[in-house]
C-alpha cells in the first residue's frame, strides 16, 4: 500500500463528506490508498459511509481521544509507506495528494510536507510558521499583538510570499504528509507519532520538533493546494471573556505549558532558515 489516508472526525459529518469526495475525486496516478476514519465519540453516525466507501477502515472511539491520540489511533491500523493526516473539513485539489508523495518520495532528506492552504473565500491561511517563543501566544490573542507587531508576524512568517517550496519550521496539522517509518543512521527507525500528552493544540508543532530532531526537514509545498474551512474554536471570544467561558482556551493554554515544559522556554536551536 502506497498511502494511508488518516482523517479523526468529531462532530463533522457534513465537512467530512465533502473531504472524501474530493479524495475520490483526487487524480491519485498509480498510488494506491487506503482510508481510516476515526471518530473520536462524537455520535454522528458515519453507517453510511461503510456503504459510500465500503473499503474505508472505519473506527469508532470510546471516548474523545483529542487529535493527536486520534490520529495515532488511526496509525495502528496504517499500512501504507506514506501517511496523509487530514482534517474533516478540508478539501484535497485534484492533483495535491500525488504531488505531496511525489515530493516526499523524491526528497529524502524531507521528513514532513505540507501544502498552501486557503480559506473558502480564497484568503491565504497563515498554514506554516517559524517556531514560538513563550510569549507568542500572548501577543497572538491580546490586544499586546497590536504593539510588537514584528514579533508576532516574523512567527506567522508574514515576510514570506508562500509562492515558493521551502523548509519552514512546523507545519499546521490540518493536512501533513510524512512517511510512516523513517530510516535514520546507524539503522535506526523513527516512526512519527504525536505526543498525546496534547489533547489539542501544540501537537503539530511538536510533531515538527520532533521530525527536525531526528534530522530530517519539515518543508512548505505550495504547489499543493487545499482548502480548510477552519474556524478557531478556542478564539471565538475576546481573550477576557474566554479565560471565564470557553474550556479550549484553557486547553490551549494548558498545550501552550506542556510544549515548553518539554521543549524549554528559549527557543535556542534554529532549524529552518530564517
Amino acid at each position: 500500500m502506497d498511502l494511508s489516508v488518516i482523517i479523526v472526525n468529531y462532530k463533522s459529518k457534513d465537512k467530512l463528506l465533502n473531504c472524501l469526495a474530493s479524495i475520490r475525486r483526487s487524480d491519485l496516478g498509480v498510488l494506491t490508498y487506503e482510508l481510516i476514519i476515526v471518530d473520536n465519540h462524537s455520535g454522528d453516525d458515519l453507517a453510511d459511509l461503510s456503504r459510500d466507501y465500503p473499503a474505508a477502515k472505519i473506527i469508532i472511539s470510546p471516548k474523545n481521544l483529542g487529535m493527536g491520540a486520534g490520529n495515532n489511533l488511526g496509525l495502528r491500523y496504517a499500512t501504507g509507506e506514506l501517511i496523509l493526516i487530514l482534517n474533516p473539513d478540508t478539501v484535497v485539489q485534484e492533483r495535491t495528494i500525488a504531488t505531496m508523495a511525489a515530493y516526499l518520495r523524491a526528497n529524502p532528506g524531507v521528513g514532513l510536507v505540507g501544502p498552501k492552504i486557503f480559506y473558502p473565500d480564497g484568503a491565504l491561511q497563515a498554514s506554516c510558521a517559524r517556531f514560538p517563543s513563550f510569549f507568542i501566544p500572548i501577543l497572538r490573542r491580546t490586544f499586546l499583538g497590536d504593539y510588537f507587531k514584528s514579533i508576532r508576524d516574523k512567527f506567522t512568517m508574514d515576510d514570506y510570499d508562500h509562492l515558493s517550496i521551502r523548509p519552514v519550521d512546523w507545519l499546521m496539522g490540518s493536512c501533513l504528509m510524512f512517511k510512516r517509518e523513517i530510516a535514520l543512521s546507524g539503522g535506526r527507525i523513527f516512526a512519527p507519532r504525536f505526543d498525546e500528552r496534547y489533547f489539542m493544540y501544540f501537537e503539530d508543532t511538536d510533531l515538527a520538533r520532533q521530525i527536525w530532531t531526528n534530522g530530517r526537514q519539515v518543508v512548505y509545498n505550495p504547489e499543493a493546494v487545499v482548502v480548510h474551512d477552519h474556524g478557531r474554536l478556542s478564539a471565538k471570544h475576546p481573550w477576557y471573556i474566554a479565560l471565564f467561558v470557553d474550556r479550549l482556551t484553557w486547553v490551549h493554554i494548558g498545550s501552550w505549558l506542556k510544549y515548553f515544559i518539554k521543549w524549554g522556554f528559549k527557543n535556542k536551536q534554529k532549524y529552518a532558515a530564517d
